[in-house]
C-alpha cells in the first residue's frame, strides 16, 4: 500500500485526497489535492473566477505522538455579494481558521470540561488559539432559535474582571436556567441590546421577568417589554434586611460605648483584691451578627441565647430581628393571595417601628411593592441565576481570567447554554 493511499483511509478529508506525505523534525506535512469544484465564498456565493492562489497550512489532529499539517492551495475570489476579495470556504476548516474542523472540534470539547492550561499542553496549542478557536466554534453552534419560546427569564449581572468590568447574562427559567443571552456592561443599554435582538414579537410574547432592585435593569424592562411583570429576587430583599440589622447593631454598639465606657486597665499586674472589670457590653452587641441575622433553623444554642436575652432586655435589636423574619415569612405564606395583606401588615410595622434602618427599607420595600408581589404569585426567583454566577466565576478562574470579554462570553455559552459538541472521531 503507497502512503498517499494509507493517509487517505487515516485522514478521511473531505473534498479533497492526500497528493504527498512530508517527514519534517517538526511534524508531518500531507499536502492535498483538491477535488474540482466552485469557489465559495463565505457568504455562501458561488463562482469559478479566481481572483488569486496561494497555498496555506492547517493543524491537524496529532498523528502518533507527531504534529500534523494539512497543507493545499487556497484560492480567493471576488464576491459579487459582498463586493470585495474574499476567501474562499474549504471542507476541512472554518472560514479565516489556521486548524481544521476536527481539532477545533476538539479543543472544544475539552475547553468545556477542563481549563485551558491542560488543553494548550495536551494538544500543544497557544492559549490565544484556544480563545479564538472557543469564539468560532461557539458562533457556528449557537442557535437564533434559543431566542424563540421565550416567556419567563431571568437577568443579573456577573463581575469578570477587576475594575468593576460587568457581564449582563440572561437565562431561561423554563429551561433549567440555560443561558440564552450574554453582553458586556451592566447598564440599561445592555439589556436594551438583548430586547433589540429579541425582536418586537418575541418581547411581546415575555410573561415574567426575574432581576434584582437595580433600577437599569428595571428601565430596560419597562421600554421594551412593558407587559411583563417583573420579580425581585427574594435574596436581595433578605439582604437589605440584614443589612438594615447591621445599620441598627453598630449604632447600638456604638451609642453604648459613649454612654457607658468601659474603664481603663491600670498598668502592671493588678492587686489579688482588685474586683474584675464589668463585661463590656457594646462588644457583646457587635457580637450579637450572626444570631440576629442566620436562618432560625440553623441557630446554635449559644445563639438562640443571645436572642432570648435580647427578648428579656426589650431590645431594638430584637425587633428588628423579628421585621426581618416577618418579611421572610412573606416568602413562606402557604397562599399567594395573602401576600399583598401580609406586605401591607409588614410595611405599617415597619413605618411605625421608629428604627431608621427599617424605616428606610420600608421606604425601598413600598417602592418596589408590586415587583414583591410578583415575585411571591409568580414563585420566581433569581435563584437559578445566582447559581448560574458562581458557575460563571468558577470558568472565569478555571481560565485564570480572560482579557476580553469576547472570550469570557464565549466560555458561558459553550458551558451554560447547553451547548454540544461532537467529538471528530464519534
Amino acid at each position: 500500500m503507497r502512503v498517499s493511499t494509507a493517509f487517505n483511509k487515516l485522514l478521511k478529508v473531505i473534498g479533497a485526497s492526500v497528493a504527498s506525505v512530508t517527514f519534517t523534525p517538526t511534524g508531518t506535512v500531507v499536502g492535498l489535492r483538491r477535488r474540482r469544484a466552485k469557489l465559495r465564498c463565505p457568504c455562501g456565493w458561488k463562482t469559478w473566477a479566481v481572483y488569486d492562489r496561494s497555498t496555506r497550512r492547517w493543524r491537524h489532529l496529532d498523528l502518533a505522538g507527531s504534529k500534523l499539517w494539512l497543507e493545499a492551495e487556497i484560492r480567493r475570489l471576488w464576491c459579487r455579494r459582498c463586493d470585495r476579495v474574499r476567501t474562499e470556504v474549504v471542507p476541512w476548516a472554518r472560514p479565516g481558521a489556521r486548524h481544521s474542523g476536527d481539532l477545533q472540534d476538539l479543543v472544544a470539547y475539552m475547553a468545556q470540561r477542563m481549563d485551558k492550561t491542560t488543553v494548550t499542553r495536551l494538544l500543544r496549542v497557544s492559549w490565544e488559539a484556544v480563545a479564538h478557536i472557543v469564539v468560532d466554534v461557539v458562533a457556528e453552534h449557537l442557535d437564533v432559535a434559543r431566542l424563540d419560546g421565550l416567556f419567563r427569564i431571568g437577568v443579573d449581572e456577573v463581575s469578570y474582571r477587576k475594575g468593576h468590568q460587568y457581564l449582563t447574562v440572561v437565562a431561561d427559567h423554563d429551561r433549567a436556567g440555560a443561558v440564552v443571552w450574554a453582553g458586556e456592561g451592566r447598564a440599561s443599554a445592555t439589556l436594551q441590546g438583548f430586547y433589540r435582538q429579541l425582536g418586537p414579537q418575541r418581547c411581546a410574547a415575555l410573561e415574567a421577568v426575574s432581576m434584582d432592585f437595580g433600577n437599569a435593569y428595571k428601565h430596560a424592562t419597562d421600554v421594551c417589554a412593558p407587559q411583563a411583570r417583573q420579580c425581585v429576587d427574594p435574596f436581595h430583599l433578605v439582604k437589605l434586611a440584614n443589612e438594615a440589622i447591621d445599620k441598627t447593631r453598630m449604632r447600638a454598639a456604638k451609642q453604648e460605648q459613649q454612654t457607658r465606657p468601659m474603664p481603663k486597665r491600670p498598668r502592671g499586674r493588678p492587686p489579688a483584691d482588685t474586683p474584675p472589670l464589668p463585661p463590656n457590653k457594646a462588644r457583646w452587641i457587635k457580637n450579637t451578627r450572626w444570631a440576629l441575622i442566620k436562618d432560625p433553623d440553623d441557630l446554635t444554642d449559644e445563639q438562640l441565647d443571645v436572642l432570648h436575652q435580647l427578648r428579656r432586655q426589650r431590645s431594638t435589636l430584637y425587633r428588628c430581628w423579628q421585621l426581618k423574619e416577618g418579611l421572610r415569612d412573606l416568602f413562606r405564606l402557604r397562599r399567594p393571595q395573602d401576600a399583598q395583606r401580609h406586605l401591607d401588615w409588614w410595611l405599617a410595622w415597619a413605618c411605625r417601628s421608629r428604627i431608621p434602618a427599617f424605616v428606610t427599607l420600608a421606604k425601598t420595600v413600598r417602592a418596589n411593592r408590586t415587583r414583591i408581589l410578583a415575585t411571591v404569585e409568580l414563585g420566581l426567583s433569581n435563584s437559578k441565576l445566582e447559581g448560574l454566577n458562581s458557575k460563571i466565576r468558577l470558568i472565569n478562574h478555571r481560565g485564570y481570567g480572560h482579557h476580553t470579554a469576547t472570550a469570557v462570553i464565549a466560555m458561558i455559552y459553550l458551558c451554560c447554554s447547553g451547548l454540544t459538541i461532537d467529538l471528530p472521531f464519534t
